[in-house]
């Protein structure tokens, strides 16, 4: 089956299948792996959740013409933050021992003790435990995370961008 002839929805769908698959191995790599996953882990999951959606809305809608645009940048947006949150994770693990912040509460505490916007700075901030390097295949969990934000925000502009119906 090729790629370049699926139309707008069974590409949209694939967008979804892909983002499902991903959120499943992330329960996975949490439950049976014993990865536990910090607060920049958990926003990337938010992030696929949030392409998950616009991936299924606009393969169950299957808009024409400028319409495709709407699902294209709800995609987009979460690629975006998923990419940024990716980058920000992978800088955090760069950082020599001596320069990784401390570790710091966890999400569910910070939510339900601070304001968003103070939560959104600690996370950002880094704590200890996103410093954390687990390799699957030689690479770091926000090293695969980033690729697929990469590759699914290009699969939706393609989509989008195609005269195929």
């Amino acid at each position: 089956m090729n790629p370049f002839r699926w139309s707008y929805r069974v590409t949209y769908l694939v967008g979804f299948l892909i983002c499902a698959a991903l959120l499943g191995f992330a329960l996975y790599a949490q439950y049976a792996l014993h990865m536990i996953p910090c607060p920049l882990c958990i926003f990337q999951r938010i992030a696929f959740l949030v392409m998950a959606v616009f991936f299924l809305a606009g393969a169950v809608h299957g808009p024409r013409g400028k319409g495709r645009w709407i699902y294209t940048t709800g995609a987009l947006l979460g690629a975006l933050g998923g990419i940024a949150t990716a980058a920000r994770h992978l800088w955090l693990q760069t950082l020599p021992a001596d320069q990784v912040p401390s570790c710091g509460p966890n999400l569910g505490y910070m939510m339900d003790a601070f304001p968003l916007a103070k939560v959104l700075k600690m996370v950002f901030t880094g704590s200890g435990e996103c410093a954390k390097i687990e390799p699957i295949l030689g690479l770091p969990m926000p090293a695969w995370t980033l690729l697929w934000f990469v590759l699914l925000a290009a699969l939706a502009v393609f989509a989008a961008a195609r005269r195929r119906s």
